[in-house]
């Protein structure tokens, strides 16, 4: 009987038990690289060594790619092409950094934490590589954008009767050398006409 390659023979060393911490990043990698090889077998129109007319293109190895998540490091193989270029739907060009992982470093930058401790935070939550300062930089360039569209909103067609300010003083990031200060941030509540 033909044996068919699943893949449980690469995790079968992982499922006794001895090596627990192991098994979540290899399970994590195996499936991503799993969606990989359907993604461009969909592509292509064949899967791999399958000779058929309907292909569109044709593989030519791998290129590396490390990706960190909540796990850990996971080292994937993104197919590449003779004619063209290929990159999963799962990955996006040029991060290297999952989703939830992205929240957490925004997160962080917003409450004061310096782009060099972020690294650390990133390190302890199982990342092997950490993160640049750079890169922590250019993830929360989209924060600025959303934060300066906030702010210069017009407030003058809500028509609010009465207006209530308060402040408090918060850790923020403030002039171009983004350093962390203490600044006050004014609460506004206002009332509108209609009593909302």
């Amino acid at each position: 009987m033909p044996t068919t390659n699943s893949g449980a023979s690469a995790l079968a060393p992982l499922l006794d038990g001895s090596t627990a911490g192991e098994l979540i990043p290899e399970l994590v990698r195996h499936e991503l690289q799993q969606l990989i090889e359907l993604e461009v077998a969909a592509v292509l129109g064949a899967e791999r060594h399958e000779r058929s007319d309907d292909r569109l293109g044709y593989r030519n190895g791998y290129r590396p790619r490390l990706l960190t998540t909540q796990v850990g490091d996971i080292h994937l193989q993104i197919p590449k092409l003779r004619a063209g270029s290929f990159l999963p739907s799962i990955l996006e060009p040029r991060r290297r950094v999952d989703q939830a992982l992205y929240g957490v470093v925004m997160e962080a930058y917003i409450g004061g934490i310096s782009t060099r401790k972020v690294d650390a935070l990133v390190a302890s939550l199982g990342s092997g590589s950490g993160i640049s300062k750079s890169e922590v930089s250019r993830i929360c360039a989209g924060i600025d954008v959303l934060v300066q569209a906030f702010l210069n909103r017009p407030l003058q067609e809500s028509g609010y009767a009465y207006v209530f300010l308060d402040a408090t003083y918060l850790h923020g990031r403030l002039g171009l050398g983004q350093q962390v200060c203490s600044r006050a941030a004014v609460i506004a509540m206002g009332v509108n006409a209609d009593g909302r």
